[in-house]
């Protein structure tokens, strides 16, 4: 069982991004990637389509991100259900939306889980550094 953090990175936002998934117990970016122009919501997420895509049944992927955390969970259900409309007018980032909702439903036995960002959590602040690092230009 491995343990995935994950963080996304703009400045300014929007702006150049970067995104990180580190494997805690080897301490170290096992996916890193970067966009010209992005936004850290655009960042996060595909942070969670690598850890997806990487993870494998047991493991468990930590994001500080609640809102990716409720758009999986809670909301891409009933888009989905809706022809991925919203009553408020259409979804953001739509394919990124499809891609983390179509992963995190085909690994149900990968874990979700959020953490509380910037608080010293060693995986949080290494994904975080790592992140940063990508957006500047850092590959593995």
């Amino acid at each position: 069982m491995k343990h995935f953090y994950t963080d996304g990175s703009a400045s300014p936002n929007p702006g150049p991004g970067g995104y990180a998934v580190i494997d805690l117990d080897a301490k170290k970016p096992v996916a890193l990637g970067r966009e010209a122009n992005s936004t850290n919501i655009r960042m996060e997420a595909m942070a969670l389509i690598a850890a997806y895509k990487i993870a494998e049944p047991k493991d468990e992927i930590f994001t500080d991100s609640e809102f990716w955390i409720n758009v999986v969970t809670k909301w891409a259900k009933t888009w989905q259900a809706n022809g991925w409309t919203k009553k408020t007018g259409p979804i953001k980032n739509l394919e990124l939306v499809q891609e983390l909702y179509f992963s995190y439903e085909s690994k149900p036995d990968v874990k979700l889980t959020w953490t509380r960002g910037h608080v010293g959590t060693e995986g949080n602040e290494l994904a975080d550094e790592w992140a940063n690092k990508a957006r500047q230009g850092a590959e593995l």
